[in-house]
């Protein structure tokens, strides 16, 4: 079903919903009417549940960054991610709604704009599919669309963590949230050039999940790596400070992605649901299982934090075709990209790209081959728009988040000073610590 599908409708459904007796309609009529009143409802219902669920994945991101950080940098943490989804429901709302659907495009299916606000009458409006039958309604269209917007940025401050300045990263962040993500969203999900290309991403492995990982590999190219991370030639571990935190983080984004694709099915319908949730859940595992196995024979011993973004890397590759692959394709796809994750973890360390969580290798390597596995699994698809679609997003949004970041480089800077780094930015920024009273090394 198409994202873009969003109207204005005179069914008489919606007719029936504003207080049309049902004694004015008949027989068929008055049962066909009631059937399509419960579905509407049963639709709604399942996409709000779904947005809850998309919601719960930020405390998921903060409990996993803060876990595979220092501690003299939690509070950095939570409070970026705390900021990040006031950012992404605002500036969605005053704008990035109607950037990122337009319904009509001005430049050619490349660019178009609603206006700003999203102050439209809730009366005779709903999501309405191809059959006319009313889907959802236009607000939980909206909430659950503006969950997908903070994820991206989220992303990114994992990513850049440790050293970026707090006022340097917020502006970076609504910037790019409200202009950058819902600009190239529309190419696709708003029925631009790629959707007409029949380029194909069902629930944001590249639209969301590559969106942000390319601006996170512009942002840590940018910064330079953590203090003490490369010495000489060798490359020294930081290891994070919690990691009960990072695996309950873990959890709740494999829970919540069960919301982030089963809510992309876009109705309750039962059996495209339940599908999504089988190769959704059944990546993951298989991701798990990828990433433990080429870690545990490369470095002679079982890494948790690996496993765990192995399960992320799962998530994010079957994200792109989770309703259109087979369900033993999706153990390929989440196993593979278990086993990039961790490829691409010890390939970044060896460039001495820093990305203290592995946000870059799980959400930027593992949406692409998400992506492209569309072209490789799905029959219906081809590899070669696939990849058009990964290139286009990749340019774009690679140079946006550059450009930004060094534009904020060379005016207020993005990087605090060393003895900041090293005392922590909980202390440095905030003025506060997570954990006071208690001793913990943060060396």
């Amino acid at each position: 079903m198409n994202r873009s599908l969003v109207k204005k409708s005179t069914l008489p459904l919606a007719g029936a919903l504003v207080g049309i007796p049902s004694a004015a309609l008949a027989g068929e009529a008055v049962a066909e009417v009631a059937g399509a009143a419960v579905l509407y409802v049963a639709n709604n219902t399942w996409m709000l549940v779904a947005t809850f669920l998309v919601f719960i994945m930020h405390l998921g991101f903060a409990s996993l960054e803060a876990g595979l950080t220092r501690s003299k940098n939690t509070v950095n943490i939570l409070f970026k991610n705390t900021a990040i989804v006031a950012i992404g429901l605002l500036t969605y709302a005053v704008m990035g709604f109607n950037l990122m659907y337009p319904g009509e495009f001005s430049i050619a299916g490349f660019f178009g704009f609603s206006g700003f606000g999203i102050g439209v009458s809730p009366e005779n409006m709903m999501v309405a599919g191809d059959d006319g039958v009313g889907i959802y309604t236009y607000w939980t269209d909206f909430i659950f669309q503006a969950m997908f917007a903070a994820t991206a940025a989220t992303i990114v401050s994992g990513a850049v963590a440790e050293r970026v300045k707090l006022h340097s990263f917020l502006i970076f962040s609504v910037i790019y949230v409200a202009l950058v993500y819902p600009w190239v969203g529309s190419w696709k999900w708003g029925g631009g050039w790629l959707d007409t290309m029949g380029f194909y991403d069902f629930a944001g492995s590249t639209l969301v999940h590559s969106v942000g990982g390319w601006a996170a590999l512009a942002g840590v190219l940018l910064l330079g790596p953590r203090l003490g991370k490369y010495v000489g030639n060798s490359i020294k571990p930081i290891m994070g400070h919690n990691m009960p935190l990072a695996t309950i983080g873990v959890f709740l984004l494999w829970l919540g992605w069960f919301g982030f694709n089963g809510g992309s099915v876009l109705s309750a319908d039962p059996v495209a649901v339940s599908f999504v949730f089988v190769t959704t859940c059944l990546a993951a595992a298989a991701g798990v299982v990828g990433a433990s196995a080429l870690s545990w024979l490369v470095q002679k011993k079982p890494d948790l934090s690996m496993a765990l973004n192995g399960c992320l890397a799962g998530l994010v590759g079957i994200t792109a075709g989770a309703d259109v692959v087979g369900v033993m394709d999706s153990i390929l796809i989440g196993f593979l990209a278990g086993l990039l994750v961790v490829a691409a973890v010890l390939l970044l360390d060896r460039l001495r790209i820093d990305d203290p969580v592995g946000a870059i290798s799980v959400h930027l390597v593992c949406g692409v081959w998400g992506t492209l596995a569309v072209g490789i699994f799905s029959a219906e698809h081809s590899l070669l728009t696939q990849l058009i679609g990964v290139v286009a997003y990749g340019v774009t949004c690679f140079v946006a988040a550059f450009v930004l970041f060094f534009l904020l480089k060379v005016t207020i800077g993005i990087r605090v000073d060393e003895e900041e780094e090293m005392r922590g930015l909980d202390v440095g920024e905030h003025g506060m610590e997570a954990y006071a009273g208690f001793e913990i090394n943060n060396v």
